[in-house]
This record gives C-alpha cells, sequence and structure tokens, in this order.
C-alpha cells in the first residue's frame, strides 16, 4: 500500500485514494481522500480505477444540504396520521 494507489475498504466497500500511510502500535493504517480517515490496511484491497469517483468536500456537502432540504419538505407536506383506529394484530 502506497500513496496514490486507489484501494477499497471491504466491510463498507468505500473506495479511496491513499494519501498518508502511517504505523502505530504495530499496525498499518492508510489514509483515504473520499472519507479523509484512517483504515486499517489488512482490510484494504486494490480497487480499479473505475470504482474510483473523485469528490470534494464542497460536493458532498452540497449534496447533504440538498438532501436535507428534500427532506424538510417531505416533513411540510406530509399529511399527519392519526392511528387510534388501527389494532395490532399478528402472532407472538
Amino acid at each position: 500500500m502506497k500513496i496514490g494507489d486507489i484501494c477499497k475498504y471491504l466491510p463498507t466497500s468505500t473506495v479511496g485514494k491513499v494519501t498518508d500511510v502511517r504505523e502505530r502500535d504495530g499496525k498499518i493504517w492508510a489514509l483515504l481522500d473520499f472519507t479523509k480517515l484512517y483504515y486499517d490496511v489488512s482490510f484494504l484491497i486494490p480497487a480499479d480505477e473505475s470504482e474510483y469517483k473523485a469528490e470534494s468536500y464542497k460536493e458532498r456537502e452540497r449534496d447533504r444540504e440538498s438532501k436535507m432540504r428534500s427532506v424538510k419538505e417531505f416533513e411540510e407536506t406530509a399529511e399527519e396520521v392519526n392511528i387510534d383506529m388501527f389494532m395490532p394484530s399478528g402472532g407472538g
């Protein structure tokens, strides 16, 4: 694992470019640019360049803000539902 390699973190399939490599407490850690987090290299595998999508922090923040606006708009337009007349059913 070296700086510039494109890697995938197995548990979450996060793909990023290695921007730093460190050793601490006998483990080697790699910093991925996509999340700005260090990952234990034993859980990283080489990834194909086609899986890598460079995205800036500003772009991710803009997407997050857009999604939050959508949720707020949905909450404002959603109808209130009265569940008093529904009876629980099922086994157990």
